[in-house]
């Protein structure tokens, strides 16, 4: 076999497993819904959120401490981002009956807007956490302390809009032999398989690098980005032919929180200096887009869009593919 033709077949192989092992994180996530009564909004936002954000946890992780490849950790974070939200594209498409802006809860809105913070955050250290103003105690960044204390606020303050709601009805068990340990064990065995495939990833992406020549700002954001988002684009769908666009969505918004925390971590790992001072600034385009896309996004629910261009997509469907569109572009002229 072709040493060029390699690593795009071991990235078929990750991608492939991440996607299977998503799937089955869809299934035991309703069967823990199901078990502990907890809402399927909430089990998507911690659960499925954290499970599907694995390969970015340990792609970043790895490419960070590892293959020292700043711009793959940073690209894959961000581009997940960006590839979450346009999963809602998707979503959008595969909601027959009516828009799925129209169908979904408006308390997304609180996650979307810590969505808004963060993002806006890590795009502006990007620009400006360098030089002069690139703090450090020791080789972590005096700035990413704050991204986790943001995260948390978030997860608080989701956590108690959720409990504040009334409870959903909890529909009974139809499999009476299912039992909340073995849901657990089954759910983390599928957690584990997407976890070691996406550690593979970095490694991957850099031998890609290698035999096409291709800037890695961009194989992060674009080809990474995309192989790691395959456990949301497996959950989502899976979610909404269960009848569950409510925890589609909030996977896919708990995991862009998530992947900000994933980024604070990767500064944890990255053992020369700070890790938002030692990328492309490029990187900023994509911070930039995403909250974009997250304000249209919340523009959305709050206007509550009927209409559709060829019965398949809305307006908000579209400005949401054009700043996808165009961020990559930006990545693909300007990457380094």
């Amino acid at each position: 076999m072709s040493s060029a033709l390699l690593p795009w077949l071991q990235l078929a192989v990750c991608a492939v497993a991440i996607g299977y092992a998503g799937r089955l994180l869809t299934h035991y996530g309703e069967a823990i819904s199901r078990l502990t009564g907890l809402s399927r909004s909430w089990v998507g936002l911690v659960l499925l959120a954290a499970a599907t954000s694995l390969p970015e946890l340990f792609t970043g992780v790895s490419a960070s401490a590892v293959a020292i490849a700043p711009d793959i950790a940073l690209g894959d974070a961000l581009g997940s981002c960006i590839i979450n939200l346009l999963l809602i594209v998707i979503l959008d498409a595969m909601s027959r009956d009516e828009p799925v802006y129209y169908r979904i809860d408006q308390g997304h809105i609180l996650t979307a807007g810590f969505g808004v913070i963060l993002l806006g955050f890590v795009g502006a250290l990007i620009i400006v956490a360098r030089d002069e103003l690139d703090f450090s105690i020791g080789h972590v960044s005096v700035y990413t302390p704050f991204l986790i204390l943001i995260y948390m606020v978030a997860m608080r303050a989701t956590f108690l809009h959720e409990r504040r709601r009334a409870p959903a009805p909890v529909a009974p068990d139809p499999e009476a032999s299912a039992t909340l340990r073995g849901t657990l064990a089954r759910y983390a065995a599928a957690a584990a398989v997407v976890a070691f495939a996406g550690g593979l990833l970095p490694f991957v992406g850099m031998e890609i690098v290698e035999t096409t020549g291709l800037r890695t700002s961009f194989v992060g954001t674009l080809l990474i980005a995309a192989a790691t988002s395959l456990p949301e684009a497996a959950v989502t769908i899976a979610a909404l032919r269960r009848n569950a666009a409510d925890m589609a969505i909030a996977s896919l918004l708990g995991s862009n929180l998530f992947d900000i925390l994933v980024i604070a971590i990767d500064d944890l790992a990255y053992p020369r200096g700070a890790l938002l001072a030692d990328v492309s600034p490029v990187h900023a385009a994509s911070a930039f887009a995403a909250v974009i896309m997250n304000g249209i996004f919340i523009v959305a629910l709050l206007f509550r869009p009927k209409n559709r261009f060829f019965g398949v997509a809305s307006w908000v469907s579209l400005s949401l593919l054009s700043v996808y569109l165009l961020s990559a572009y930006v990545i693909y002229l300007h990457g380094h």
